[in-house]
């Protein structure tokens, strides 16, 4: 039987914060080389090990401030807006003050204790304090008490078990990511560069709206007070990751009133566009994204903030709707119907004026659809595998990390 002890963080490995060079003088960032993550930086990232940020900082800005590198294996755990991100640097790195870091010790397993944190968020989190938002301070992180195999190899087979479905899950991402760039590449060689038919656009070709081929509906428009733990599902600007991609965890669960119709229902691979956006980059408005799983979910209904875009014809597919929009010439398109400071918001002509140019007969284009079926369709199987893994990997979580399930006798 393993045994197990209880310690605080600070005597498994040391605590570190961040801080922000001067933001006002550019030699702490410009052609910087050192990488500095941020909170933000982790709330479009899934994977467990990070590499770098949006931004790097120069050796001028890491001296400028109390950051410091951390080295490989430390533990990133955000302290602050929100409580709770955690990754691994995969090498030196440095953070913002948003973080409470900690370096492993040699007798902890860096891997087990970032599943360690996972476990232990909510625990984390509900030690912090503030008023305008919470935060854990660099005392109450050292002090919190965890429990721990006192043997490192047991860490180590606890965070193998954990690994092993990890490792599968950032597979089928990275699988997913590159079968997204093939879309993209076969869009673009087909309908802008004609790579098909010699390079030259055929002579029958014409632009086309993309009101002809598709409809747009609107989504549902809900109060507060429908947000409740429900086997239904809301899709929302939420779902749109900054960098491109679907975040399943964005939905919303909702209780709808009988406002709802029938067409604010989504089915599998419906497109949706997010015609609303919070970031002032306009990162998100104007982003198509087909609906590739439902999570779980019993029902999936989409928000105002949202549009659903479906041919209005059987001779084309919604596969080739979703390639169609996931283009920078789509994107492009409807950053130039955008109005709005605070929140943006995209112009209802955006996407029936879209054009295109496409044949008369769309058979012609029938190769270029059944590729992207095809790829969609194996993108999504690989998103549901990964949504079952996720769940067996978090019923392990808990029962590993408590000792409820011993891994003595486990080789691995």
């Amino acid at each position: 039987m393993d045994e197990w002890v209880e310690c605080k963080i600070s005597d498994i490995g040391t605590v570190v914060g961040g801080a922000t060079p001067s933001t006002k003088k550019p030699e702490n960032y410009e052609d910087g080389k050192i990488a500095w993550i941020t909170p933000k930086d982790l709330s479009t990232f899934s994977g467990r090990y990070i590499e770098r940020g949006e931004r790097n900082i120069t050796e001028v800005g890491l001296k400028s401030c109390s950051t410091q590198l951390l080295p490989k294996n430390t533990v990133l755990f955000s302290s602050r807006a929100p409580i709770g991100y955690v990754a691994i640097a995969a090498n030196e790195v440095c953070t913002n003050q948003g973080f409470k870091s900690v370096i492993p010790n040699e007798n902890t397993d860096p891997l087990f204790l970032f599943y360690l944190l996972k476990y232990n968020k909510d625990k984390i989190e509900g030690m912090g304090s503030g008023t305008t938002f919470k935060e854990v301070s660099g005392n109450t992180m050292k002090n919190i008490v965890v429990s721990v195999p006192r043997d490192k190899s047991v860490q180590k087979k606890i965070a193998d078990i954990l690994s092993s479905i990890d490792d599968k899950i950032e597979e089928n991402e990275r699988i997913n990511n590159n079968l997204r760039q093939q879309i993209s590449t076969l869009c673009n060689a087909w309908l802008n560069d004609y790579v098909p038919f010699g390079g030259v656009c055929p002579d029958d070709w014409e632009l086309t709206p993309l009101a002809s081929i598709a409809k747009f509906i609107s989504g549902y428009s809900y109060k507060g007070t429908e947000l409740q733990d429900s086997n239904i599902a809301m899709a929302t600007i939420k779902n749109f990751d900054r960098k491109g991609g679907f975040k399943l965890d964005g939905y919303k669960e909702i209780v709808p009133s009988s406002k709802l119709k029938s067409e604010h229902h989504v089915e599998l691979f419906d497109t949706l566009v997010a015609h609303t956006d919070l970031t002032q980059n306009a990162e998100v408005i104007g982003n198509a994204e087909p609906v590739l799983s439902f999570s779980g979910y019993d029902d999936i209904i989409f928000s105002m903030d949202v549009v659903k875009v479906i041919p209005n014809s059987p001779s084309i597919s919604k596969f080739l709707i979703a390639a169609m929009l996931q283009t920078q010439k789509f994107k492009d398109h409807c950053l130039g119907y955008v109005n709005g400071t605070t929140v943006l918001h995209l112009s209802k002509k955006a996407l029936p004026e879209y054009l295109l140019r496409l044949p008369h007969d769309f058979t012609v284009i029938q190769p270029l659809d059944d590729a992207v079926s095809s790829m969609y369709q194996q993108m999504a199987l690989n998103i549901d595998e990964s949504v079952r893994l996720a769940a067996l990997r978090n019923s392990l979580l808990p029962k590993l990390m408590s000792g409820e399930i011993d891994v003595s006798g486990i080789s691995i």
